[in-house]
């Protein structure tokens, strides 16, 4: 068979693929750890992730949940999820923070982000915060077009400050 026709066909299989956006379980955490694996060597940092299937679990679902996790499903198997938790602005009151919105990288360009993306948004809508902030790498333009295309300001000027667990514990040591 001609590879042409393979292609079309396999695209076309691919298309038509159904996806359900849902609140992630429990049980979905190895698949979202993967996820997050992915998005680290996307990012060029593969190293970079600590976070546990046990962390995540225990962090995301209980009393006093740190995060919610909605994921994309399809035929029962994850291939997408965002991550988000809740901020305080001292400029704008409440506000939601998207951690992370990742897509299994043969999945992309099917619509699986910007669903993702809705429900965020949508979530962030029904608990009444002012604003919803994310970060993107600036070389990432797929995402920013994306981004901006649904209203979203990116803005450039501004920089992204971490402390990490070292610069914590060397912060505090020169302040003992």
């Amino acid at each position: 068979m001609d590879n042409r026709i393979l292609c079309v066909i396999f695209d076309f299989i691919f298309l038509a693929m159904e996806f359900t956006i849902r609140d992630a379980s429990k049980n979905d955490m190895s698949a979202v750890l993967n996820l997050i694996q992915e998005l680290a060597i996307f990012e060029k940092e593969p190293d970079a992730v600590e976070v546990t299937v046990d962390e995540l679990i225990n962090d995301g679902f209980g009393d006093n949940p740190a995060y919610k996790c909605f994921v994309a499903d399809v035929q029962n198997q994850v291939v997408g999820a965002a991550i988000v938790y809740d901020r305080f602005s001292t400029w704008k009151g409440k506000i939601l923070h998207l951690e992370d919105l990742i897509v299994n990288a043969k999945m992309r360009g099917h619509g699986i982000g910007t669903s993702l993306l809705d429900e965020v948004v949508k979530y962030g809508h029904s608990k009444g915060v002012k604003r919803i902030n994310w970060e993107v790498l600036d070389w990432n333009e797929g995402a920013i077009k994306l981004y901006e295309s649904k209203g979203a300001k990116v803005l450039r000027d501004w920089d992204v400050v971490h402390l990490d667990e070292n610069g914590i514990k060397n912060y505090l040591s020169q302040i003992s």
